[in-house]
């Protein structure tokens, strides 16, 4: 491969033979080095995916020359993914600097406006051979400094969606089936029902937000169900925090960073491979 990929034909293949991609979020040098290790030891095709302020806290060019590296040393397809992003412009820049997926989330507009931000991102991104996800509907919960409340969420309406991916001529779309960004307060109830009638009406590969916290048997469902890409980003964040939280309460006059960082990727190594496994991409290159 040895080049950073859009989505386009891993999700395509996802599709096809009924498994779905991992996106994880990442955020520096250490849980990207994660990703890819256990991606790349399991032979799965691997979506790095970074929201607005990772690629404000890492810089984009640093970004986009690890992932670079990264798809030099291994032969699994790797795509570099905007997660989450809002501003058109930003979306246009960062496609300019090496992206190649997006998405453009302005499912908080209206159907309308939702639609004419997206054909523009679509219109830009597809002559770079960019990939470009959008979402319809709401996810209850927080992705970076978007909030939203249950009285603002909504579910993915099917109808709405076949009309949506028609105007758009996006490549993947992100829907809302009963899954929240971050942790939930009691057991999420998926919308199968919901799944299985936007699949019937939608062909392009459909997207699983907010999949942290969610039973696995939940989530495999809902890929032999049309899902080929499962986001994964408080599920890293936690053990990973957490391993290196107990490093220091166990050596607390510690200070290099490769000594305690170190604890941190392998606790978020185990949440990665276990991750894999259940999208059944593991093997799939």
């Amino acid at each position: 491969m040895h080049k950073i990929l859009s989505t386009k034909q891993m999700l395509l293949n996802a599709q096809k033979e009924n498994y779905a991609v991992p996106a994880f979020n990442i955020h520096n040098l250490e849980t990207l080095q994660v990703v890819v290790e256990i991606a790349s030891k399991m032979h799965s095709p691997l979506i790095i995916a970074a929201t607005p302020s990772t690629v404000t806290y890492a810089n984009c060019d640093y970004l986009i020359a690890m992932a670079q590296v990264a798809a030099r040393q291994t032969d699994i397809p790797i795509a570099l993914h905007l997660d989450h992003h809002e501003n058109v412009a930003t979306i246009k820049a960062d496609i300019d600097a090496g992206f190649r997926s997006a998405m453009i989330d302005a499912s908080h507009e209206s159907f309308e406006k939702n639609i004419e931000i997206v054909k523009e991102v679509v219109a830009y991104a597809h002559k770079y051979d960019t990939t470009v996800e959008a979402e319809l509907g709401k996810l209850i919960g927080q992705e970076d400094d978007l909030i939203v409340n249950e009285a603002d969420s909504a579910y993915t309406n099917p109808d709405a969606a076949k009309l949506f991916v028609e105007a758009t001529g996006i490549d993947s779309l992100a829907i809302a089936i009963g899954t929240a960004h971050g942790l939930y307060k009691g057991t999420p109830k998926l919308d199968f029902d919901r799944l299985q009638q936007i699949r019937s009406k939608v062909d392009i590969p459909l997207v699983l937000h907010g999949a942290s916290d969610v039973p696995d048997e939940l989530v495999q469902k809902a890929i032999t169900m049309g899902i080929c890409k499962v986001n994964v980003a408080t599920d890293l964040k936690i053990p990973f925090s957490g391993a290196i939280k107990e490093f220091f309460l166990a050596n607390p006059s510690a200070n290099d960073p490769r000594r305690y960082m170190t604890p941190g990727k392998d606790a978020m190594a185990k949440v990665v491979e276990h991750k894999i496994k259940i999208c059944g991409s593991a093997n799939r290159y």
